[in-house]
């Protein structure tokens, strides 16, 4: 498959390196970025190759930016809520690669939504992670083991929970996330550049910021949810993707219907026994019988290592939790 070419030209060498290293690594939309510190060297660029989007200091002249054949040209602006050209959108420069890449995707999927562009690739392998029962490290496990695979695999976590708690975890505040994915989906105006924008990273994981209010799952149909996520897996470049599902009814049944393989973590108790053998009927009786061929129930290790929130997620890698799903993962196909 044909990446499409992004260039990024600014005099800081060092920085549109870093950047192009970044987005080349993430390829996020099957786009491939090159660096120039040199308006010339771009614009002769141009001329032998198809760019489809530029990234250039906002004092280059405007006379200078019209020589260069290119789709679409963004501003790298040196302050915030600055538009220092009319006749180009603008993204501010200074701030984390992640965050600038979110904005670029966003202003690329604007631009280029309405022309048919449609990235395909082969269809993701979705991991369900789900359990009946309550406080089971289900969500430390989803994390811990996307992290994992994501050391050697292009993987993308979504987590299904009304309250995940994700923001405290990681200290961000998020602009997108899910609700807009799926208010994108309803619209039938989803892309993998609108994908692209929401996505934001923790070390080598990518993940989608969940729902902004309880209210924004809860009105979400399985169908909805289920089809929004098998057109992440059939469009973008993830070759794994990590559903973190919470208590979600008879939904979960449905959305587990669309998961390759389930982990299941489970507890000894008889109370918990029993939750997970009512849940068993249930999908026997739903006509999801089928599911639980693919659900592997996991004992998780209560790992004592707990840390403060504000490094919860590296310390998950290293605890006795991190261990049994690093040995976990060894013994899959």
């Amino acid at each position: 498959m044909t990446k499409r070419i992004m260039a990024i030209c600014d005099e800081d060498a060092a920085f549109g390196e870093r950047f192009a290293e970044f987005v080349n690594e993430k390829e996020r939309s099957l786009l491939f970025m090159v660096s120039f510190t040199s308006v010339q060297e771009l614009i002769d660029y141009s001329f032998g190759h198809d760019i489809e989007l530029v990234l250039i200091s906002c004092g280059i002249s405007d006379g200078e930016i019209e020589q260069i054949r290119a789709e679409k040209v963004i501003l790298l602006a040196q302050e915030r809520l600055i538009s220092p050209n009319d006749r180009y959108p603008c993204v501010y420069k200074y701030q984390a690669a992640d965050r600038l890449l979110q904005e670029v995707m966003e202003v690329y999927g604007l631009a280029f939504e309405d022309q048919g562009y449609t990235v395909l690739s082969e269809k993701s392998r979705v991991i369900g992670v789900y359990s009946p029962i309550n406080r089971c490290l289900k969500t430390s496990f989803s994390l811990t083991m996307a992290q994992v695979l994501s050391r050697d695999l292009k993987v993308l976590y979504l987590n299904l929970e009304d309250c995940s708690g994700l923001a405290e975890l990681t200290g961000e505040e998020y602009e997108r996330g899910l609700s807009d994915l799926f208010y994108y989906y309803r619209q039938s105006t989803f892309s993998s550049a609108r994908l692209g924008a929401a996505v934001c990273t923790w070390g080598d994981l990518d993940y989608i910021p969940p729902v902004q209010y309880p209210e924004d799952l809860a009105f979400a149909s399985s169908q909805e949810i289920s089809g929004l996520i098998r057109q992440i897996a059939k469009e973008s470049t993830y070759g794994t993707i990590i559903l973190d599902l919470g208590q979600m009814g008879k939904r979960a049944a449905d959305i587990l219907e669309i998961c390759d393989c389930i982990y299941m973590p489970v507890k000894e108790d008889c109370v918990s026994a029993a939750k997970v053998a009512e849940f068993e009927t249930y999908l026997n009786a739903s006509g999801h019988g089928t599911v639980t061929k693919r659900i592997q129930k996991i004992r998780l290790p209560y790992h004592c290592t707990f840390g403060r929130k504000d490094n919860y997620l590296d310390q998950l890698l290293w605890s006795e939790l991190g261990d049994f799903t690093r040995q976990l993962l060894r013994k899959q196909p």
